[in-house]
């Protein structure tokens, strides 16, 4: 007997019926404060007016055409995106993993239309995650994502984080890309140095390659710049995005320099969803508040209050904590308990973290969090290592 929900999830016996800011209210009437942010999702937190006046106000108008024609609502995201970024243009889509795929297809593509067909493979790096797509699981290469999916689609070199040497050694006439995340997330919150960006970015140049960045997790706003990258000074030639972009609405995008995109013309990639009303008039209000200097000046002022806050708590609890890592609002505790065991201590003291890799929680809260909320927020994660002290 199975679920009727494909049981593919380990879920927490946690119903959630309303949210609002930094809060979510369970159906037996918990209010929760949410530091998770539906990872990294809500980057405007719950129910925001600007988001719900949005989504409403072009719901009653026009939900879906296709992209058989022009769609306003997805220009006027896409003129922002490029007026904000590196990029020149933007392709829509529903997810960061299908943003991935773009980004895999558009790289190869590009060098196919140079005449350079063999150029294929794209280095990657261990700890990262693309996505749970075909490529997005050769591109991360990782035994838990693989095992049991059979042949793996090929063309993708996997390297340690952080072996510059390593990637220098690996770039072959094969080499058509690097891809990187600038922030790993579910690798566990581990920034590139932004030293180690310009060197690859350098190494792109050198060789005439591309650098993909997948700003999935730690771009719109996260960091305290509209875009991770932004801190090293560099820009890449394709960027994957989504997540905090929708505040909540399923949205995705690809961006990318005109040279990049140049091998993709009419009917080499295409989506039924990608770029809907819908979705773009959301992706346009939250980029009217994420690409503010003074919001993103604030989203750097709370980053360092919260920052402070929990190298205080990793001090009273040295049990459980060993460091705090990150960069703005995409932060991670380093646990020397079970990272799960204070993931489950914190739903008992009503406060949301998110597991990830090398035994980290990550803090990913909306980027509209208080200074009330912080403080809150260490009250209920001291509590809950205590809890975990405890045990």
């Amino acid at each position: 007997m199975i679920a009727s929900v494909l049981p593919t999830y380990n879920r927490a016996p946690l119903n959630f019926v309303k949210g609002e800011g930094a809060w979510l209210t369970e159906k037996d009437g918990r209010r929760f404060l949410d530091l998770g942010a539906g990872i990294a999702v809500n980057a405007l937190g719950h129910a925001h007016p600007a988001l719900v006046e949005a989504l409403t106000s072009q719901a009653r108008a026009l939900w879906h055409v296709s992209n058989l024609y022009e769609i306003p609502q997805q220009q006027a995201l896409a003129d922002r995106l490029v007026e904000h970024t590196f990029a020149d243009t933007v392709f829509f889509t529903n997810s960061g993993t299908e943003a991935c795929e773009l980004a895999v297809k558009m790289a190869r593509k590009y060098f196919y239309e140079k005449g350079q067909p063999e150029r294929v493979e794209i280095i990657t790096f261990d700890g990262s995650f693309h996505g749970r797509s075909s490529a997005g699981i050769a591109a991360a290469g990782g035994e838990k994502m693989t095992k049991g999916f059979g042949p793996l689609l090929p063309g993708f070199v996997h390297l340690t984080f952080g072996d510059l040497d390593g990637v220098t050694d690996a770039i072959s006439d094969k080499t058509a890309a690097i891809m990187i995340e600038p922030v790993q997330g579910e690798g566990g919150i581990r920034p590139v140095p932004d030293a180690e960006l310009k060197a690859l970015r350098s190494l792109c140049d050198e060789h005439g390659l591309l650098l993909i960045l997948d700003e999935v997790q730690c771009g719109v706003g996260r960091t305290g710049k509209l875009f991770a990258h932004e801190w090293a000074g560099i820009a890449p030639d394709i960027m994957m995005v989504a997540k905090g972009i929708g505040g909540g609405f399923p949205l995705g995008a690809v961006l990318a320099t005109a040279n990049a995109a140049s091998g993709m013309t009419a009917g080499t990639h295409g989506s039924t969803y990608g770029g809907n009303p819908l979705g773009c008039a959301v992706g346009c209000a939250v980029m009217d508040h994420v690409a503010d200097a003074d919001f993103l000046a604030e989203v750097n002022r709370k980053a360092g209050l919260l920052r402070q806050r929990l190298e205080g708590l990793v001090a009273g609890h040295p049990e459980v904590f060993e460091e705090v890592r990150g960069a703005g609002l995409m932060l991670g505790l380093k646990c020397k308990a079970v990272n799960i065991d204070v993931v489950n201590a914190g739903y008992a003291n009503e406060v949301i973290t998110v597991p990830a890799g090398d035994n980290v929680i990550r803090l990913l809260p909306p980027l509209t969090l208080t200074d009330e909320d912080i403080a809150e927020a260490i009250a209920r994660l001291g509590k809950a290592a205590t809890q975990v002290e405890a045990a």
